[in-house]
């Protein structure tokens, strides 16, 4: 299997400081700063890397999942939010909350949400971050 990698940089203390993150792959290169992280600065943050990761992983092993029961998925589509939070005197990602929705022709929408909390208790990121809660809402398309 492969190994990825990413980088960041930051320069100056936490608050004025800034930096910059990169993924190996050069599909982005970015700046990130306290204000793009904590506030409506502009720029990314790792909640939403780690948000984009987990929808991405969510949605390949959703579509994986239905494929293997015998149903072929025409799109999944999915939305990850992820809150940090201070908790005691430092910060967790207390939740991440999924919001899915497919094209699953000939599927009904028990067996479809049933397959998506598969995907959601056995994707390789939701696994990795089992420490925060993961909720998940999941909307078969006609």
């Amino acid at each position: 299997m492969a190994t990825r990698n990413a980088e960041a940089i930051w320069e100056g203390n936490l608050k004025s400081g800034k930096g910059t993150m990169k993924l190996g792959s050069g599909a982005y290169d970015g700046p990130y700063s306290f204000r793009s992280r904590f506030e409506d600065g502009e720029g990314t943050n790792p909640e939403e890397l780690i948000g984009a990761a987990h929808a991405g992983c969510f949605s390949m092993a959703f579509s994986a999942g239905l494929e293997k029961a015998g149903h072929s998925p025409e799109r999944v589509h999915t939305r990850a939010t992820v809150t940090l939070e201070k908790v005691e005197d430092n910060f967790r990602i207390t939740k991440i909350h999924l919001v899915t929705e497919g094209k699953v022709p000939g599927i009904d929408a028990g067996t479809f949400r049933e397959h998506a909390e598969g995907a959601k208790k056995n994707c390789p990121v939701s696994v990795a971050l089992a420490g925060a809660e993961i909720t998940l809402d999941a909307t078969l398309l006609t």
